[in-house]
């Protein structure tokens, strides 16, 4: 597969770091101008028809954070390049850069999730370290998000046979920091990713984020010991969003660390007490080989001076006029709207840019209020 350019991997830490461009706006930016460098061009236009101004990240930015990229010794790898996660490049909102520590083989391997409760009991750490190192034993990467509990159980577990730490922030903030040494130690047999830049101290809605990472390299995960309001279950719906296989371990229900995952249970997860009943239910997606990506343009594609046609006043008007606070599917706006798909995508990343679209589930839309404009 081909690899960016040099000029053309600067263009695109440019776009994916401008204000309000989030991996989904990134691949319709790209897709839609023919390449990252005429995305960065239109940028400010697109912004202002939207409803305001935004910071498009400059040159030396991008070129600085690439110098601290490559003195942490670690890489980082675009969506669509040869060793990026396949099956994370099939999944809606995968990252455009993934800045990787460690050996990149790993994405090779296919990979199963297993994360957890944080304040985890005794059996299901052990339980998470079992199955961690059956599976690896197998032949599968272990993918997981280096919490305390569940996650540095699976992750300690599988170091020796191939494990991927999915970080919330910065590759030099690790964080739980007590897992400083397990980051390095993961580093020497398998990797640590994440989408943020260096530097970046995770907040609360970066974890989410994180977990996308975990449920797309998967081809399913396990979820063992998750209270009814628990980021594993996040990352439990997520992995059943882009067709995934969710899975999860029985807990006592008497735990309260376990009514999620008994719910998930009882809404028809898959039931699994050993390595085996995982086996079972990925090998068929195993034999039909991994999902297929998601097209974005790459080096070939890249287009100097490319515009494509922009709709018409009345046109925007009609899409605006289909778009309010309650979500709406894209395939019915462009249906009701009589405008064609492209015009409608462009319309829809000028409101994301200036922060007053919001992107659901499903290719669903709505309008965000005037005070959660960002």
């Amino acid at each position: 597969m081909p690899r960016l350019t040099p000029e053309q991997r600067v263009a695109w830490l440019r776009l994916i770091r401008s204000e309000n461009v989030g991996p989904r706006a990134f691949r319709d930016l790209v897709n839609h101008f023919g390449g990252a460098s005429a995305a960065l061009d239109a940028l400010p236009t697109l912004a202002r028809r939207g409803g305001r101004a935004i910071r498009v990240a400059s040159r030396a930015e991008a070129e600085d954070e690439f110098a601290e990229v490559e003195r942490l010794g670690a890489r980082m790898i675009a969506l669509g390049e040869a060793d990026y996660p396949r099956a994370l490049a099939a999944a809606d909102g995968a990252p455009p850069l993934l800045t990787v520590a460690g050996d990149p083989s790993v994405f090779h391997r296919p990979a199963v999730g297993i994360v957890g409760a944080r304040n985890a009991s005794s059996a299901g750490r052990s339980f998470a370290a079992r199955l961690a190192a059956d599976l690896g034993g197998a032949g599968w990467v272990i993918a997981s998000g280096l919490a305390r509990g569940v996650d540095a159980a699976a992750h300690a577990a599988s170091i020796e046979s191939g494990t991927v730490a999915a970080c919330a922030g910065g590759l030099d903030r690790i964080y739980p920091p007590e897992h400083a040494d397990l980051a390095r130690r993961i580093i020497e047999h398998g990797a640590l990713v994440t989408e943020m830049p260096l530097g970046w101290q995770p907040r609360g809605r970066d974890f989410p984020r994180r977990n996308r990472i975990i449920a797309g390299m998967s081809l399913g995960v396990v979820i063992v010991e998750a209270a009814t309001r628990s980021g594993s279950l996040i990352t439990a719906r997520l992995a059943a969003e882009i067709g995934r296989e969710v899975m999860a371990a029985p807990g006592s229900p008497l735990d309260p660390r376990c009514e999620g995952s008994n719910a998930l249970l009882r809404d028809g997860a898959t039931f699994v007490t050993r390595a085996e009943h995982v086996l079972e239910a990925l090998s068929p997606m195993v034999d039909r080989g991994p999902p297929e990506p998601k097209p974005i343009s790459l080096a070939q594609a890249e287009t100097a001076g490319f515009r494509p046609a922009e709709p018409a006043a009345d046109e925007r008007a009609r899409v605006l006029e289909l778009l309010g606070p309650a979500p709406a599917a894209v395939d019915e706006i462009v249906r009701q709207s009589g405008v064609d798909a492209r015009g409608v995508q462009l319309v829809l990343l000028e409101l994301e840019l200036a922060g007053r679209l919001e992107r659901m589930a499903g290719g669903r839309v709505a309008l965000r209020q005037p005070d959660a404009w960002v």
